[in-house]
């Protein structure tokens, strides 16, 4: 199957971007060593596309929900079917099933992405001045040429960890900066790829599902590993496309998770409800504030008997013995 309606896709958005750029005003020459209309026309593609996916999030988002009310149930049929893989998973799927909820749906919006960045990555990969087909899928020889010349504090869009010295002496690049600013790059797509994951799995909790912890934990962990190696052979665009994909993801689930948070289920009583109330802070430092020492009660004053009604009060002068006289 040919995927050149991707690569075409991926171009017509880059350039639109590219000549929106242009036309604001944005500098087409490199300022502090960057060329910052391609780079914006990176990042508005990331914008872009998750703009047409936004109705795919919501979606993943209903069925994490519907996922995490079937929880107590799931782990019933756990217990019921302990010991019996090959039934306890047809129950699933048929509880599954019968209440519209799909493990799967969580990973959606990201393998939706994935021709996406494949398109970018075989579109860049293109931008070698040796090339001669410097028109495919609709780029002018001007464009062509400016974006293999494109670059990220002086290093090219198109360079990556691993280009060799002809790649590099091709696009008249510095091997050590390429090689720096991919690295750091790289770093930087692994940790925000993690963090993603860890930011989701922490507000919904690890699930019970073994199928969908499989998914979670290769989402947590199996996928930022990949990038270790991986990343050498992503040109610097694409790290950036990744990073920047990231970073949308981290605020777009912040806000959501905050709209929408999540509910806690009560392990006692198997039902979804509303996390602890959580206690007031009483300041001070690190909320360590000593408590305040009360005054000590005074005591109280004994009472007096008060005279009864109808009787004559005392005389304290009578009750005196009087004086002798000498």
């Amino acid at each position: 199957m040919s995927l050149d309606w991707i690569y075409y896709a991926i171009s017509w958005i880059l350039l639109t971007w590219h000549s929106a750029w242009d036309a604001i005003g944005v500098p087409l020459d490199a300022v502090i060593g960057t060329n910052w209309a391609w780079i914006l026309a990176i990042v508005f593609l990331v914008v872009t596309v998750r703009v047409i996916l936004f109705p795919v999030f919501v979606k993943q988002i209903k069925s994490q929900r519907a996922m995490q009310t079937l929880q107590p149930k799931v782990k019933e049929l756990q217990e019921k079917h302990k010991g019996d893989r090959e039934t306890l998973q047809k129950e699933m799927m048929e509880l599954y099933r019968k209440e519209k909820a799909n493990p799967l749906m969580g990973c959606l919006p990201m393998f939706l992405q994935i021709p996406v960045f494949l398109g970018l990555f075989h579109v860049l990969r293109r931008l070698d001045p040796a090339k001669e087909s410097k028109t495919l899928y609709g780029w002018t020889v001007d464009q062509f040429e400016s974006a293999s010349q494109a670059k990220l504090f002086t290093a090219p869009i198109a360079g990556k960890f691993g280009s060799t010295a002809d790649e590099l002496a091709r696009l008249g690049a510095n091997g050590t900066t390429v090689k720096v600013m991919a690295g750091i790059l790289v770093l930087v797509m692994i940790g925000t790829t993690y963090l993603t994951s860890r930011q989701m799995i922490l507000k919904t909790g690890w699930a019970e599902d073994p199928q969908q912890r499989m998914v979670q934990r290769l989402m947590l962990y199996g996928i930022p590993a990949s990038l270790l190696i991986s990343g050498a052979i992503f040109p610097i665009g694409v790290i950036i496309y990744w990073v920047t994909n990231n970073l949308f993801t981290l605020g777009q689930q912040q806000w959501v998770l905050r709209k929408f948070p999540p509910l806690v289920t009560n392990p006692k009583a198997g039902t979804p409800s509303r996390g602890p109330v959580q206690p007031a802070k009483t300041g001070g430092f690190l909320n360590r504030r000593k408590p305040v020492a009360q005054a000590p009660a005074k005591p109280a004053a004994p009472k007096v008997a008060g005279p009864k009604p109808g009787a004559k009060p005392a005389n304290p002068k009578k009750s005196r013995p009087a004086k002798r006289q000498g």
